[in-house]
C-alpha cells in the first residue's frame, strides 16, 4: 500500500486485476458471457439461487408459505455458483438482467412470470399467496417501509462494510470507519423500532421481518464478516438480539436458510431443494455417508 493518496483518472477505465476477492462477480457491463441455460423442474416456481443474505430471503419465505399450507409455494431451488460465472449465463440474464441472485421464474403463469430483486420477489410471493403481508393500509404501509429501508440499507452492511472490513485486499481506516459508522446508525435505528414494536411491520412477522433478518440478524448471531460482531458491539443493540433469536427459532427459518448453501457445516447445506424431504435426505452430510 502506498502512502500517496489516489488521484482520480479523468476516465475511469476497468482493471480486472484490481478487484479483490470477488473480481471474478463483478464487471462494469451487463449481459450474458456465455451460452447456458437454466434447469426446470416439477414445480411451478423455480427459484435460481445461493444462500447468501439476499438468497435466504426468499427461500425463508418459501418454507413460512409452505408451512402455513400454501402447497402452491412448492418449488425447485437450483444452485447458481457465483463464483463460478453462472449469474453470467444466457438463460439466468433471461430471468435477471441485472445477474444477481436471486431470480424467480413463476411458471404457473403463461407466459411465464421471471421476478427479480430479492423485495421483489418478497413482496410478489406475499401478494400472490396472501400471507405475510398485513392487509389494512397502515400496516401494509408500514411493512413496505421496512422492506425498502432494507433493500436500501444493506449495501452499506454488505457492499461498505463488510467489503472494506473482510474482503478489501489491504484495511483502509477511513472507509472501515465510514461504513461502520452507518451500519451502526442502522442498528440503531431497528433498535429503536424493536422496543416499540414485536416486529417490524407491528405485532406480526411479515416479509420486512424475512428481508431484514438474514443481513442484520446475521450480524448479531456472528455469522457475517468474521469478528464483525464483536467490532460492532452487536450485543448492546438488545431488542434486536430478542427479535433475532425469535425469528431463528421458527422452523421454517431454519430450513429456508440453508437451501442453496454451499459453506460451512455439511449438515446445513443443501444444495439444491426440490421436495420437502430433501432436508431429511440430501444435505451434504447425508448424501457423503450414502457413498
Amino acid at each position: 500500500m502506498t502512502d500517496a493518496p489516489y488521484t482520480p483518472p479523468k476516465v475511469w477505465t476497468w482493471d480486472k486485476e484490481n478487484g479483490g476477492k470477488f473480481a471474478s462477480i463483478n464487471r462494469p457491463v451487463a449481459g450474458a458471457t456465455h451460452d447456458k441455460e437454466l434447469p426446470v423442474g416439477k414445480h411451478p416456481l423455480q427459484l435460481y439461487s445461493l444462500a447468501t443474505p439476499n438468497g435466504q430471503k426468499v427461500t425463508i419465505l418459501l418454507e413460512e408459505l409452505l408451512a402455513l399450507g400454501h402447497s402452491g409455494a412448492e418449488y425447485d431451488a437450483w444452485l447458481i455458483k457465483i463464483g463460478d460465472g453462472d449469474q453470467f449465463g444466457s438463460g439466468f440474464v433471461a430471468v435477471n438482467p441485472n445477474s444477481k441472485i436471486p431470480a424467480l421464474l413463476d411458471r404457473s403463469a403463461s407466459p411465464p412470470i421471471r421476478v427479480f430483486e430479492s423485495g421483489s420477489i418478497l413482496l410478489y410471493l406475499a401478494e400472490k399467496f396472501g400471507a405475510f403481508l398485513p392487509t389494512t393500509p397502515a400496516g401494509r404501509a408500514e411493512c413496505l417501509n421496512w422492506l425498502f429501508w432494507q433493500m436500501g440499507s444493506a449495501p452499506y452492511l454488505g457492499g461498505g462494510f463488510g467489503h472494506f472490513y473482510a474482503y478489501a485486499p489491504e484495511k483502509w481506516e477511513y472507509p472501515i470507519n465510514r461504513f461502520a459508522m452507518e451500519v451502526k446508525r442502522q442498528m440503531d435505528v431497528l433498535d429503536r423500532r424493536l422496543a416499540d414494536s414485536e416486529y417490524l411491520a407491528g405485532a406480526d412477522y411479515s416479509i420486512a421481518d424475512i428481508a431484514v433478518w438474514p443481513w442484520y440478524g446475521g450480524l448479531v448471531n456472528g455469522v457475517l464478516y468474521n469478528d464483525s460482531a464483536t467490532f460492532l458491539d452487536v450485543a448492546s443493540y438488545s431488542n434486536v438480539q430478542r427479535w433475532t433469536k425469535a425469528i431463528g427459532a421458527r422452523p421454517a427459518v431454519k430450513r429456508g436458510r440453508i437451501v442453496n448453501r454451499v459453506s460451512g457445516d455439511p449438515a446445513s447445506q443443501l444444495h439444491e431443494r426440490h421436495d420437502a424431504s430433501d432436508f431429511e435426505t440430501r444435505t451434504q452430510d447425508k448424501l457423503a455417508a450414502a457413498k
